[in-house]
């Protein structure tokens, strides 16, 4: 779509915004000629002192397929600059979906929300006194989400808020990744290696692992933190070995204050990495929840995502973990993937069920740029199945007695839905709740691992990133030196040289 503004440079507001309402259109910035171009918008922005005071207007004239519509938005420019500036682009982003949505007829189901995490509005609003109503028509009547979806936000965000209160200010979340799988599925794009292909690589990544666990847990204790989870994620994490995997939980317990009722998850992920004596390693070493990613129950979909196991091992792998006696399980599954349909979708989602779980989490494929299903063109549903597969979900979730406690929404969405964790009562994963709703600090270890600092009270969030991959990471441990030491600054802890 070519795009050309006035009065302001307003990019990434309507980048994002374009991306929401025209999947697969690209921003083009050259002069927009209205009777020849079949794609095109023209963003203005002024301001300018009224007699109720200084004022902003946005105005978004819009062409596609040949119709054209325009519509402008007005807002006070008061308060901060930094307040003014989100006041601005509001407008813009507003006039923008308003054009679009006289042009086209069409809603998207998070209105003109862009944003991973559309659900903090609501505990942003609720931390700061606000009625779950007050909360629910901000969603409504100045984003534009569905009455649907904000009741879910409602549902989430309320969640969050009630986790935010069991949180101090040097609490934190821990985070280790183990950047390995059996095979790489079609969807996905994490920096993961398929053990089948770098098999060599995994006891130097455990070596280089373990010193970056010693010397984050000496931080964490000289700088006074708590840990208040512990994920282990990936990847697979049980692609290691038993003997492998007790070695990296008895040097995180050695490393970290990690008491008992601590929350310990693993992702088991892939069915064909599980075990009976990997799964005692985990309940020998206090893991509490275990993750079964099955993604679909059916065959053929399986396969067309590159999995070599059947709906038969994933009974078997849930068979072992029910008898293992894990506190929590969850188990993955994915609306949208190649060859599925709704019907398949909905079988999918009923065996689930019958396993007894007290968590479910619903994704929504996501069109990941570096994943097989681009690179070779897979056969998809369209946002319309999507839509039937998710609309028989939430019923049927809230029917066994599961509510929403968690989601988030990612770039290039089928539909531009969500994901959303499902829980029983008492059944919810803190972890997953702090790092969504970004309300405690993630200490992140390992290839790929992406720490976040984040102090509530300032508003403020700092990132800082390992080496994305395990040869990489094993090679350069300063980049793990440097992000602690930043870590521990942020906290007011003693900047360590220590590698």
């Amino acid at each position: 779509m070519k795009l050309e503004f006035h009065g302001h440079d307003e990019r990434y507001t309507v980048e994002q915004s374009l991306l929401n309402l025209f999947p697969g259109e690209l921003p083009v910035y050259e002069p927009v000629r209205p009777r020849e171009d079949e794609s095109w918008a023209i963003v203005s922005w002024r301001e300018g002192e009224e007699k109720s005071g200084k004022r902003g207007h946005a105005c978004v004239e819009l062409g596609w397929q040949g119709k054209a519509d325009a519509c402008s938005f007005g807002c006070p420019l008061t308060g901060t600059e930094y307040e003014q500036e989100r006041r601005r682009r509001h407008a813009i982003g507003a006039a923008f979906f308003l054009a679009c949505q006289a042009l086209t007829g069409n809603t998207p189901p998070w209105g003109m929300l862009t944003g991973v995490r559309p659900d903090k509005l609501v505990t942003e609003a609720l931390q700061a006194g606000k009625t779950p109503e007050a909360a629910r028509e901000l969603l409504e009547k100045v984003y534009y989400v569905t009455p649907r979806r904000a009741s879910l936000a409602l549902e989430t965000g309320t969640a969050a808020f009630e986790a935010a209160k069991g949180l101090g200010p040097r609490d934190i979340a821990l985070y280790v990744g183990i950047p390995f799988c059996p095979t790489r599925c079609a969807y996905c794009s994490f920096v993961s290696q398929s053990v089948e292909r770098s098999f060599a690589l995994v006891e130097p990544y455990l070596d280089a692992l373990t010193a970056e666990i010693r010397a984050a847990g000496e931080m964490v204790r000289e700088t006074g933190l708590r840990v208040r989870a512990l994920y282990v994620g990936g990847g697979t994490p049980t692609t290691l070995s038993a003997g492998q995997l007790h070695r990296l939980f008895t040097e995180l317990e050695a490393a970290f204050p990690l008491g008992p009722g601590l929350e310990v998850t693993v992702e088991a992920g892939r069915p064909d990495t599980i075990t009976a004596e990997k799964l005692g390693v985990l309940k020998d070493h206090g893991t509490t929840r275990v993750s079964v990613n099955p993604q679909t129950m059916e065959d053929h979909v399986l396969r067309a995502i590159g999995r070599r196991h059947s709906p038969g091992d994933i009974e078997d792998a849930m068979e072992l973990v029910a008898k293992a006696g894990f506190r929590h399980v969850n188990m993955d599954l994915i609306a949208g993937l190649p060859e599925d349909t709704a019907e398949g979708f909905r079988r999918s989602l009923d065996r689930c069920l019958e396993f007894g779980t007290d968590n479910v989490t619903v994704h929504t494929l996501a069109l990941k740029k570096g994943s097989r299903i681009l690179l070779e063109g897979l056969d998809i549903p369209g946002p319309r199945a999507v839509g039937e597969m998710l609309d028989y979900a939430e019923p049927v979730l809230r029917n066994a007695g599961y509510a929403p406690y968690y989601l988030y929404r990612q770039k290039y969405m089928s539909g531009s839905f969500e994901n959303i964790g499902w829980t029983r009562p008492g059944g919810a994963c803190l972890y997953n709740v702090y790092i969504m709703s970004e309300l405690c600090s993630i200490l992140s270890l390992g290839a790929g691992g992406s720490t976040k600092m984040v102090d509530p009270a300032r508003r403020l969030i700092r990132r800082r990133f390992n080496p994305k991959y395990p040869k990489e990471y094993a090679e350069r441990p300063e980049k793990a030196l440097a992000n602690r030491r930043d870590f521990a600054a942020f906290y007011g802890g003693p900047e360590t040289e220590r590698s």
